[in-house]
């Protein structure tokens, strides 16, 4: 079966967090203690995604994906964190472990691209967990490159270099 993306509505929040929670778990575990990775849990990922859509609902697009009526991923987009105007921000995109390598992300990617376009960016940028080789070489074979900044961000109370990427709209 194909996969269908449509935009995320509210009634899906809930399940994009325990989505997230589970993808996150799964790319991150090879590097993270398990301990950095227990919280939140899905249901408090789902609280997480609730209370941000309330916030940025109106300047921000998540897309869901679904394969045979299941969610199986999702994109966040939005405008820059660094606030120039011609750049937008692709915040996550996230698969439920079993999709990995069926194209999803990739999909995921091409929408999360035409939107920011069609937003009148003519720039993208994202953040990546250094060490996370596997998201690095997807976001690099989509025509992202490293910009040379980095940041570090908390994920439990393991605190984890990211790298900034870029790429031309």
């Amino acid at each position: 079966m194909t996969v269908t993306l449509r935009p995320a509505t509210e009634d899906d929040l809930m399940a994009v967090g325990a989505l997230h929670q589970r993808s996150r778990v799964a790319a991150y575990s090879s590097f993270l203690p398990p301990e950095a990775l227990a919280e939140p849990g899905e249901e408090a990922m789902g609280a997480y995604w609730v209370e941000r859509w309330t916030w940025e609902r109106d300047d921000h697009r998540m897309t869901v994906a679904e394969r045979d009526g299941r969610l199986v991923g999702f994109s966040h987009l939005g405008p820059d964190d660094e606030g120039d105007p011609a750049t937008g921000l692709l915040n996550a995109i996230h698969l439920d472990p079993a999709e990995r390598g069926r194209g999803t992300g990739r999909e995921l990617m091409i929408d999360a691209l035409a939107a920011m376009r069609s937003r009148g960016w003519s720039g993208g940028v994202l953040w990546v967990l250094r060490e996370n080789a596997s998201a690095r070489r997807f976001y690099e074979r989509g025509g992202w490159a490293p910009t040379g900044r980095a940041r570090d961000e908390h994920i439990g109370a393991v605190l984890v270099p990211q790298l900034r990427y870029a790429r031309p709209l």
